[in-house]
């Protein structure tokens, strides 16, 4: 199938091979609505039924949109239905499951569960045991939606400027690289820089993004007083100004991220929310 339009994170229009469209809803995962309106905090462990918890909600539904988005819109995927469930939803939506490529073993419906972009939706079907043990390790992590906390009384800095303390900082992002972020992933970045007099030896820090993504920084890697190091998304080889994460998709939301700094003892050295 070819998907034509993704209406959200969970749900998405797909072209047959004899070119009719057909709605599908993936298979026994659940998505926050877009809304703060539609959103339902006691589906979601954790999330309380407050405006800072559906603005959470919100916000991480359109981050599954995004999501799905950029993996999925305009490319080709293989569906799969399941035998023991329905064929159609409520709504008359084809239940199934998407993979991203042929040869691919996790489908994409398990993807969003392990990344914290959905929840196991209780229903009837053949991967209940595996979904349901996905959601519980990414809420055992605080990854994506399940990373929910009150807000602090502190305020930020504006225009995204760190909060952290110590002499290693968040200096700037460039999340929105050119073109196709997934396509080119050394024009997005990360850029820390050491405020301080002294020399900081980093190994054991940690990078993450509010889905929790994580880069550790190399054994033995040290950033002098004044200098700064570009933490760049794709591959390439370390230097001591350069570093590289060597993921294989964008990390960075364009749409707003938060980037937290921590220390060997998990620490948070220093935030950076655009």
């Amino acid at each position: 199938m070819t998907v034509v339009d993704v209406v959200d994170g969970d749900t998405m229009d797909v072209r047959l091979p004899n070119g009719s469209v057909e709605t599908v809803r993936l298979l026994g995962v659940d998505t926050p609505e877009t809304s703060v309106t539609q959103v339902s905090p006691d589906e979601w462990e954790g999330v309380p039924d407050t405006t800072d918890g559906r603005d959470w909600l919100a916000n991480w539904g359109d981050d599954a949109s995004r999501y799905a988005e950029d993996r999925l819109a305009g490319k080709e995927v293989y569906i799969e239905v399941d035998s023991e469930a329905d064929r159609r939803g409520y709504y008359g939506r084809l239940l199934v499951y998407v993979y991203q490529s042929e040869s691919s073993e996790t489908s994409f419906n398990e993807r969003l569960l392990t990344n914290g972009y959905a929840r196991y939706y209780d229903s009837t079907f053949s991967e209940q045991e595996a979904y349901q043990a996905a959601e519980d390790t990414a809420r055992s992590q605080n990854v994506g939606v399940w990373d929910y906390t009150a807000p602090e009384t502190t305020p930020t800095d504006a225009g995204g400027s760190g909060s952290g303390s110590g002499s290693v900082i968040v200096a700037d992002i460039h999340e929105d690289a050119e073109g196709n972020d997934n396509e080119n992933l050394n024009d997005e970045y990360v850029i820390f820089e050491n405020t301080g007099d002294k020399a900081v030896e980093m190994t054991g820090w940690t990078v993450s993004d509010e889905a929790d993504h994580v880069y550790s920084f190399p054994s033995g890697f040290t950033l002098e007083p004044g200098d700064s190091v570009t933490l760049y998304t794709g591959s390439g080889t370390d230097t001591d100004d350069e570093l590289y994460w060597g993921e294989n998709g964008a990390v960075w939301n364009n749409g707003g991220d938060t980037v937290t700094l921590k220390d060997e003892n998990g620490d948070t050295v220093d935030t950076y929310t655009y």
